[in-house]
């Protein structure tokens, strides 16, 4: 299969600027200062991400993170026969690529534009001059990093007491947040046509499992099928699951 792989702008008069909010909704700069934001921000280079077009490979070198400022990403690993296993969908105002500023490893996964797709690149260089000028910025990402792997440890642990149903709404209303389009009476069409085995990959569960969820949710009318999408039909419904989900985790 051929894969087109994004270009990031050398040009300088494609300059962009990265709102301090958008960098904000990063783990990373959290509660940082507004000016150090802003600092950063200055770096910035225009990407622009069409649909299924790679941002960057699993073991590319981690040069730099993304901000999204329009549009959507999938993130996802790839087994050695070539099967993709959608790890997160991310958009707009959050980040990809950032963990690599932490420790210098490789990429950990593969990026794809999930639509077409405005980002910002913040190289490693600009982040570490900018660091380096402004220690602060170092202290503030080890205080945040070791929160957000405790919070990580917690989270991995209640996800194994989670119901199907639950996890199975939480990613569909996750697909609706990244695709959604509204079509009247409450309903949201999920713009984005993908498999029971995609949702699967993306819930961490067997695919039948998957099936039989919506299935019975399109029996009951909570979500229904519309030329090859999905539609939420009652997404109180859905958000109830969800919430009864994290209740009893």
């Amino acid at each position: 299969m051929a894969y087109t792989v994004a270009v990031i702008s050398q040009s300088d008069d494609g300059a962009v600027v990265i709102d301090s909010e958008i960098l904000k909704n990063s783990f990373l700069f959290e509660g940082l200062d507004r000016d150090l934001v802003a600092h950063l921000a200055q770096a910035a280079r225009p990407v622009t991400l069409n649909k299924d077009q790679i941002l960057f490979f699993e073991g590319d070198e981690s040069d730099g993170f993304y901000a999204i400022l329009e549009g959507a990403v999938r993130v996802s690993v790839v087994s050695d026969e070539g099967e993709e296993r959608i790890i997160a969908i991310l958009c707009d105002g959050e980040i990809v690529g950032e963990l690599g500023l932490i420790d210098g490893s490789l990429r950990s996964a593969r990026v794809t534009g999930a639509r077409p797709s405005r980002l910002a690149f913040v190289p490693k260089s600009g982040f570490q001059r900018a660091a380096d000028e402004n220690p602060a910025i170092y202290r503030h990402m080890l205080r945040v990093v070791g929160e957000r792997l405790r919070e990580t440890n917690i989270a991995r642990r209640a996800q194994d007491f989670l119901p199907l149903t639950g996890r199975v709404a939480q990613t569909m209303l996750r697909l609706a947040t990244a695709f959604g389009r509204p079509v009247g009476d409450g309903r949201t069409l999920i713009h984005h046509k993908i498999t029971h085995a995609g949702i699967a990959s993306m819930v961490g569960v067997a695919r039948e499992n998957v099936s039989r969820t919506l299935s019975k949710w399109q029996r009951e009318k909570v979500v229904s099928r519309i030329s090859g999408y999905y539609c939420l039909e009652d997404e109180p419904t859905l958000r109830r699951l969800a919430g009864e989900a994290a209740e009893e985790a």
